[in-house]
């Protein structure tokens, strides 16, 4: 996803690089208690075609009522796309007016859709977005271009191949979710954002989100997304992010996957408003260069990153809690392997993860949690031993441990916590890059499961988005009575 700069491409990193990306880090200085946070507002548009926002099965627009150039009749592909567009035309029809206090204009050239290994150059005489080659699509993935004076500048273009592999890997639902953010591009032009490239792709990720909780609320009349199907859109995200150790100054610079997934979700939250307000100078994004001279990937040995975890915590809990009202009492924390202790409800159940009230006790099973989460990095270790530290300083509190309330709470507060040692609170503890990305893949990939979080139905989404909170805004979202 790409917005002017066509040589900025958005094709998923290769495999093997993915993985050595997913142990690296991140730095960057964050405020003491809280970092700054992002919220926004949705919006509305009419094409031929499209009725007001309606109810029922939606339908599908066709060639002739919307036409792009380059579609083939019946590809589900160019179908999703041209669905997509009557959407956002219909969402931002009625938004823009509201947030920009002006009149929305639809694309002027369009969107053209092209598969880069079997066109026809005849289809596209004066290139495609800005006059680009067809030919170099396939190494840009889907962008918008608006530049003034370019051949069909103002539109939109798609690399049906890409698409049809993302969608094929994470959904159908990554098709409008990448013509949304590529239409917030579009929007930017029409206001006149000028910020750097990280805060205009992030941007966009959050007006995509502010769409989509529009048709996901049942708005739209040709797009239908479901909520469970928010969960796959955030696992594609993890192949849009940059590559780490990107400079989050570099032009062409998207975000990290935290980035990119807080501001998304933000905006599903939030709505266009904060999209609109909260990406200025002063956001703060977690993508900081690669130290060079780091040999372990930005990785402390396992053992060195339970130590420090349980250090930290100890130390972040018995500085905030006397501000809620409590002193801190440290919890004991024990590892241990395969087989729960039968303290409460650990051994009932054969959690991997828990609080035990009864003897004041933070469990983890090495054997089948916390080592194997090592493997995506070891922020991801300390995440899993903070979520039920979490539930020991709720105890304390006098709050509940169990439930949904209680697990939405414990994700938030290790967010806060997490925003802490981002921020350098802990001067013997050194972020590294993708360290924050590893905490959003531990929640995405083990926080669903019932060996961690029993006896809830909460998604990925929903945990990203407590985390979120927790992280950007400190205790005031948490539950915690701050």
């Amino acid at each position: 996803m790409c917005r002017r700069e066509i040589t900025a491409g958005y094709m998923p990193a290769p495999e093997d690089e993915e993985q050595r990306s997913m142990r690296q880090g991140l730095r960057r200085a964050l405020t003491a208690a809280a970092v700054g946070c992002v919220v926004l507002t949705g919006c509305s548009s009419t094409v031929t075609g499209s009725a007001s926002p309606g109810e029922g099965v939606p339908t599908s627009v066709s060639q002739d009522d919307l036409p792009l150039t380059g579609a083939v009749a019946g590809n589900p592909i160019d179908d999703a796309v041209r669905n997509s567009l009557a959407d956002l035309y219909t969402f931002w029809q009625d938004a823009y007016p509201k947030f920009y206090d002006d009149q929305f204009q639809p694309l002027k050239s369009g969107v053209f859709i092209l598969d880069p290994a079997d066109f026809n150059p005849d289809d596209f005489p004066d290139g495609v977005s800005c006059g680009a080659d067809p030919a170099d699509v396939a190494q840009i993935g889907p962008f918008y271009c608006g530049q003034p004076g370019r051949p069909n500048s103002d539109a939109i273009t798609i690399d049906r191949a890409f698409m049809t592999k993302f969608s094929d890997q994470y959904g159908a639902s990554l098709v409008p979710v990448v013509m949304a953010h590529e239409f917030g591009h579009a929007i930017q032009d029409r206001f006149g954002f000028d910020g750097e490239s990280i805060n205009q792709e992030t941007q966009a990720d959050c007006f995509s989100g502010a769409w989509t909780r529009w048709v996901v609320d049942g708005n739209a009349d040709h797009v239908a997304i479901r909520s469970p199907e928010l969960d796959d859109v955030l696992q594609g995200y993890l192949f849009l992010r940059d590559p780490l150790g990107t400079d989050p100054t570099d032009q062409g610079a998207h975000g990290t996957y935290f980035d990119r997934v807080a501001a998304y979700s933000e905006g599903y939250d939030g709505g266009v408003a904060a999209c609109r307000d909260d990406f200025g100078e002063d956001r703060v994004f977690t993508e900081i260069e690669t130290d060079q001279n780091d040999q372990n990937e930005g990785n402390a040995p396992y053992d060195v990153a339970v130590d420090y975890t349980t250090q930290t915590l100890a130390g972040f809990y018995d500085a905030v809690l006397p501000s809620l009202g409590k002193d801190f009492a440290p919890p004991q924390v024990q590892a241990f392997d395969g087989t729960a202790p039968s303290c409460g409800e650990m051994g009932e159940e054969n959690r991997d993860l828990g609080y035990c009230a009864d003897d004041d006790t933070v469990y983890y099973d090495e054997t089948d949690l916390t080592k194997p989460a090592y493997d995506i990095g070891d922020f991801a270790v300390t995440t899993a031993i903070s979520l039920p530290y979490a539930l020991a300083a709720r105890d304390q509190l006098g709050r509940s441990t169990e439930g949904e309330d209680a697990t939405l709470s414990a994700t938030c507060l290790t967010g806060w916590y997490e925003a802490q040692i981002f921020s350098g609170r802990f001067p013997d503890v050194t972020i590294s890059a993708g360290d924050i990305d590893e905490a959003v893949i531990f929640l995405l990939n083990y926080g669903t499961t019932d060996a961690v979080f029993p006896n809830t139905e909460l998604s990925g989404f929903e945990l990203l988005r407590s985390y979120r909170d927790g992280f950007l805004e400190g205790a005031g979202p948490c539950d915690v009575g701050a």
